[in-house]
């Protein structure tokens, strides 16, 4: 107390900061290190020896990870932000040697020191898909099953545009195309993968330019043919997931059978004037396309895009609702449309949502379906016939 009977103010000291050099002489000898960042940046890349100790659990971790409050303590995070903050809160806790390393752990592996990174990606990839590995339910595991994964867009158009764009985003490692159709300028108002410079090019070429561009990780792989019977099964059996988009009822029923018979996820949606549907057919575990449509719709309750037309933005709210299930079946993790039906109407903005259930009496993957045999899988129903009525 002075005099006066005020109370003398404490004045702490500066934050030492260090040089991550410096930092690195120092950790050879006996230095407690702590880094100050999240779990997901920790299990990203880490220097050795850290321990963890996350910003809004220093208060309650840091007695067990630094116990003795006069050893020299150091602490890193990313950029050395949030190091210069928990060394302050450490100094009002009584401890009375710690430092904050300048930087953080990247000027750190700018100065070429070395870190224990997650194998299987590289620095770059780190940075990139940084949003996704905080997520804890995708996580770093998480992002090497989506480089890992193979998914096939069955269409370059419409709803195949804006998924392959999403999903080249998230690091789908191979994406496949399919489609023999060349872009048109009326395609343009919709199918956002292509461009004007691109008009009478193929779409699957167009596609493949606009993804690598985007993301140099993608192996995309063109199909640049009509999915049939005589090249259907040998496409699909490359690929962990299909993202249907196709536009028409003869090349669905056929996917549909092949996707059952080789036990393939299917995301199927479709759209028209103001309107779109979506569902993911899992064989075996929910519905299939038969199941919910037995038969086609005659001709004038099903007109084309071409003919009825389509608010081009349709074709991104139900192409991104694919490319959505798609990631969630590569992750294992939500809850994918399966059993679901999901309409959606554009002039309203209202969402509908449909219980579907497998029809124990389906030609495809009912109870009493046929089995094929082994050389009968390339053998399929002639669609074009089917669909004609």
């Amino acid at each position: 107390m002075t005099a006066t009977g005020a109370k003398t103010k404490r004045v702490r000291a500066p934050i030492e900061e260090i040089e991550p050099f410096e930092a690195a002489e120092e950790i050879e000898g006996d230095v407690v290190l702590i880094d100050t960042r999240e779990p997901h940046e920790f299990e990203e890349a880490r220097i050795a020896g850290g321990k963890l100790v996350p910003p809004g659990l220093l208060g309650d971790e840091i007695a067990a990870a630094a116990p003795d409050k006069s050893a020299r303590t150091i602490l890193y995070c990313r950029s050395g932000s949030r190091s210069a903050k928990a060394a302050e809160q450490m100094q009002a806790l009584g401890y009375e040697d710690v430092a904050s390393m300048a930087g953080g752990i990247l000027a750190w592996q700018e100065q070429g020191l070395p870190v224990i990174a997650t194998e299987g990606m590289t620095p770059e990839q780190r940075d990139r898909y940084s949003r996704h590995t905080m997520l804890p339910e995708v996580g770093v595991e998480g992002q090497l099953k989506l480089l890992d994964a193979k998914v096939l867009l069955v269409g370059a158009g419409g709803l195949g545009a804006p998924a392959a764009l999403y999903l080249a985003a998230a690091g789908i490692g191979r994406l496949g195309l399919v489609d023999d159709d060349v872009v048109d300028a009326s395609n343009l108002q919709r199918q956002v993968i292509h461009n004007t410079e691109r008009i009478g090019r193929p779409k699957t070429e167009s596609a493949r330019l606009t993804v690598e561009a985007l993301n140099p990780d993608v192996d995309v792989v063109e199909h640049r043919t009509r999915l049939d019977a005589s090249n259907i099964l040998e496409i699909l059996e490359g690929y962990d997931v299909i993202v249907d988009g196709a536009d028409n009822f003869p090349t669905r029923y056929l996917l549909n059978d092949a996707s059952v018979r080789l036990r393939k996820p299917v995301v199927s949606a479709s759209i028209l004037s103001f309107d779109g549907q979506i569902s993911t057919f899992v064989p075996f575990e929910g519905p299939c396309y038969r199941c919910l449509y037995p038969t086609p719709p005659p001709a004038e309750l099903a007109p084309s895009c071409s003919a009825n037309g389509v608010l081009g933005v349709m074709a991104g709210t139900m192409g991104l609702l694919q490319a959505n299930d798609a990631l969630k079946l590569v992750l294992g993790i939500g809850e994918p449309l399966i059993g679901r039906l999901l309409l959606f109407e554009a002039l309203g903005t209202r969402f509908t949502e449909l219980k579907v259930r497998r029809d124990p009496e389906c030609p495809t993957c009912g109870e009493n379906a046929p089995e094929v045999a082994p050389e009968d899988l390339g053998k399929f129903p002639d669609y074009e016939l089917f669909c004609a009525g």
